[in-house]
């Protein structure tokens, strides 16, 4: 069933959206196949960003990073870039809400539960869109650190998310926001489902981008507004008291753009850098804000 057919047929704008191989439809009528390898194995890759306006931001950096996700693994995408850009734009535009969560993913394919997969195998592509509103900017964050014990080769954007999902659950059932991960106490990566900077004396310190770490959009983002407002930044291993003595510490990702730490490990932390924090948080959310054409909320 082409998306061409069902939108001859379903003109009412929608409350959320699936998308599966081209059938469309409101997430609670969707089924997708058991054999897709994404229900076994968590075999693809996935991004996601936020629209505001009925516009997706930066989507042109998602897009390349789920390409580039793709390509690591080998997996086949059944849509060219730039037509995979203009399916978006348009299902954007068929869910009611201004403010939402886009979602997209690409599994290898379909076939009976197999490690070993054929080179022809192409992939299968699902999209999902919600309301979602844009959190408070303002509201400060408490976190804990737990040892960073996941697999290697964090930098691709894999679907196989059981160990962020274990951490997520566990930092949320003791009161937490987050959970920042640290490889020994020589080295912080990232957090479970964000990257996470810091400011010292004035200076913007985020991990390199390596295989411990996602390269995270918002924080690339946060390195160009390093550049546009001539504040010095390095790219750069930091150790957990480094974290710990830090005077700002910074949540970036998708859906939280750029957020501060008040706290760490049930302690009070950072305060003591806030004119660069708010300076940073401003430019990245007036970027976000002009890219969108609408007016803040904050």
């Amino acid at each position: 069933i082409s998306a061409y057919n069902i939108w001859e047929r379903k003109e009412d704008i929608m409350k959320n959206l699936g998308f599966y191989n081209g059938k469309i439809d409101e997430l609670e009528n969707m089924q997708v196949p058991m054999l897709d390898r994404a229900c076994y194995f968590g075999d693809g890759v996935y991004d996601a960003s936020y629209a505001n306006n009925h516009t997706i931001f930066a989507l042109q950096d998602h897009l390349n990073r789920f390409y580039n996700s793709a390509r690591l693994l080998n997996i086949k995408i059944p849509y060219e870039k730039e037509e995979l850009q203009d399916l978006l734009i348009s299902l954007v535009k068929k869910v009611d809400s201004p403010t939402q969560f886009v979602y997209w993913q690409v599994s290898r394919g379909t076939g009976i539960r197999n490690h070993i997969y054929s080179d022809d195998m192409v992939g299968n592509l699902w999209v999902m869109i919600t309301p979602k509103a844009l959190t408070d900017p303002n509201k400060e964050m408490s976190v804990v650190t737990m040892e960073d014990t996941r697999f290697f080769h964090n930098n691709i954007k894999t679907i196989n998310l059981i160990p962020a999902v274990m951490y997520s659950t566990n930092a949320h059932n003791h009161g937490y926001d987050e959970c920042i991960l640290h490889r020994g106490k020589d080295r912080v990566t990232e957090c479970a489902h964000s990257n996470v900077s810091i400011l010292k004396d004035g200076v913007f310190i985020t991990a390199p981008c390596d295989e411990y770490i996602l390269p995270g959009i918002a924080r690339k983002h946060l390195l160009e507004a390093c550049r546009a407002l001539n504040i010095h930044y390095e790219e750069k291993v930091y150790s957990l008291q480094e974290l710990l003595d830090a005077d700002e510490i910074i949540v970036s990702s998708s859906t939280h753009i750029c957020k501060r730490v008040n706290k760490i490990d049930n302690k009070p932390c950072g305060g003591k850098d806030l004119n660069t924090f708010k300076k940073l948080q401003d430019y990245v959310f007036n970027e976000f804000y002009d890219y969108t054409s609408a007016n803040r909320i904050d």
